[in-house]
């Protein structure tokens, strides 16, 4: 991909990033909590799997 179109993209993202986070800061807290749930999640699982792994 054309580095052109990459950073056109990124720009993109971050400007909806701060329209979201201003225009919509409940459901931008949501959104941020489930994400961190879901990582916890994930890192609670390898965690169970590596522990499954020594024993």
């Amino acid at each position: 991909m054309p580095v052109v179109v990459k950073r056109v993209l990124a720009w993109g993202l971050l400007a909806f990033l701060i329209y979201f986070l201003a225009f919509r800061p409940d459901a931008a807290a949501e959104m941020f909590k489930a994400i961190g749930a879901a990582l916890v999640a994930m890192a609670q699982g390898l965690g169970d799997f590596l522990t499954g792994l020594m024993t």
